[in-house]
């Protein structure tokens, strides 16, 4: 299976109707079918929004920073885990994996984030073999922006 670093961006609103930028992995259909990959991970990194309900320019460059550490991390040794959407806007952006194993993300997410100071995020997993967020998510590529 090859992982390819297409994208693309849409824009989309939360229920409260802020403004969320969505980007989304394209060219993944190797691993949905594949089956290996029925976890998704959630990671979610509140922050104080501006006036657009994005974050400051010292918290995106931070964010960035974690971001290339985290998904070098978990796709480019073994896949173990294939970072698919990034949804930024009303006072959090949050990072979509799906993964292989929540227990070997975990360990490897403590391993890799150490040498960051505190971060403010949280993680929410659930068993999605179907990929149905993913799929969600994948139908604003109708909606993309250059």
């Amino acid at each position: 299976m090859k992982l390819t670093n297409e994208w693309f961006t849409a824009l989309s609103g939360n229920e409260s109707g802020d403004l969320v930028t969505v980007i989304g992995r394209d060219s993944l259909a190797e691993f949905i079918q594949s089956g290996k990959y029925k976890e998704r991970v959630e990671i979610t990194w509140k922050y104080e929004p501006d006036e657009k309900g994005m974050p400051s320019e010292p918290d995106a460059e931070r964010m960035e920073a974690v971001q290339e550490t985290l998904q070098k991390a978990m796709e480019k040794k073994d896949k173990l885990s294939i970072l698919t959407a990034i949804y930024t806007g009303g006072g959090e952006k949050i990072w979509v994996f799906y993964t292989r194993t929540v227990r070997v993300f975990g360990e490897r997410l403590n391993e890799v984030l150490a040498p960051f100071e505190l971060l403010p995020i949280s993680i929410y997993t659930e068993l999605d073999p179907d990929w149905e967020e993913y799929k969600d998510m994948y139908e604003m590529k109708d909606w993309a922006v250059d």
